[in-house]
């Protein structure tokens, strides 16, 4: 229970330094779409917190996230440093990669796991990272090729 209460703490951190991630960004880009859609995923990220908070108080029940598809866009990407007058799609590829790296961590940490229910809980955080990964990924693919529409 202690090793469980661990990850869940980190995984509270985490979302909290997205949140702050999307909140800054958000800040600092002109594009007022942009702006719009990362404080909608700054407002996620706080949800999220909220959620793995409560893990804390349900010490018993375990995290079920649904999986989503992975559209691998996000590996096909370079990662920029976030600038006011980055164009809407390279926003959209960083997010992308921030989410990527953040389910592949918990991907090592359940590969790494001994354990059976720490190794599950971290595979649920690698859902709840893919849910997001693919919401960004369905975004930038809009916003990429918008010659296919």
């Amino acid at each position: 229970m202690k090793d469980y209460k661990e990850i869940l703490k980190m995984a509270v951190e985490n979302e909290v330094e997205a949140h702050e991630f999307y909140k800054d960004a958000a800040e600092k880009v002109e594009n007022n779409v942009l702006k719009s859609t990362f404080t909608e995923l700054a407002e996620e990220e706080k949800k999220h917190e909220h959620i793995l908070k409560s893990y804390f108080e349900k010490s018993a029940d375990a995290m079920k996230f649904d999986e989503t598809k992975d559209y691998h866009i996000a590996e096909t990407v370079e990662k920029q440093p976030l600038t006011t007058s980055m164009s809407f799609k390279d926003a959209i590829a960083l997010a992308m990669k921030k989410e990527q790296e953040a389910m592949e961590m918990y991907q090592q940490f359940a590969e790494a796991s001994e354990e059976d229910t720490q190794k599950q809980t971290f595979l649920e955080l690698v859902k709840m990272e893919q849910g997001h990964k693919t919401r960004l990924e369905d975004i930038y693919n809009n916003a990429a090729f918008v010659e296919v529409w």
